[in-house]
């Protein structure tokens, strides 16, 4: 399944949301690729860089969630975006949202393009390495 195909079972006051949130991630980080994939139990859109989930779009119960590895692993980049996005649920890595009023564009880009300056896999790589 592509992630069009995915989006496209999603609810349909959904859709376009979900796709303007996809494009804003492979538009404005090119170290990834998008493939749809199972984690934590559920088919969600995989966003790869060099094999490392960075970022993860799913649909769930009754809101949006999308996993960002840079903000679980850096707490001052997470602290920024949760007081610039006050209406957002977040967790460690997570952040949970309805509608664009919950996660403006602007800032959600923002968000994304400042993640992209992080290499995810020598990261994690380099975490593997101190252990």
């Amino acid at each position: 399944m592509t992630p069009s195909e995915y989006i496209l079972e999603q609810p349909a006051d959904k859709q376009a949301f979900l796709t303007g949130i996809h494009n804003v991630i492979t538009g404005n980080d090119n170290s990834v690729t998008a493939q749809v994939e199972n984690m934590m139990g559920k088919q969600m859109i995989l966003y790869k860089e060099k094999g490392y989930m960075k970022y993860a779009l799913a649909m769930a119960k009754g809101y949006i969630s999308l996993h960002c590895l840079p903000i679980y692993m850096n707490p001052a980049l997470h602290a920024k975006y949760v007081e610039l996005l006050p209406a957002a649920k977040f967790q460690k890595g997570c952040i949970n949202f309805n509608n664009a009023e919950q996660l403006p564009p602007g800032i959600f880009s923002a968000l994304i393009i400042e993640c992209s300056g992080i290499d995810i896999a020598e990261v994690l790589e380099n975490r593997k390495k101190k252990r």
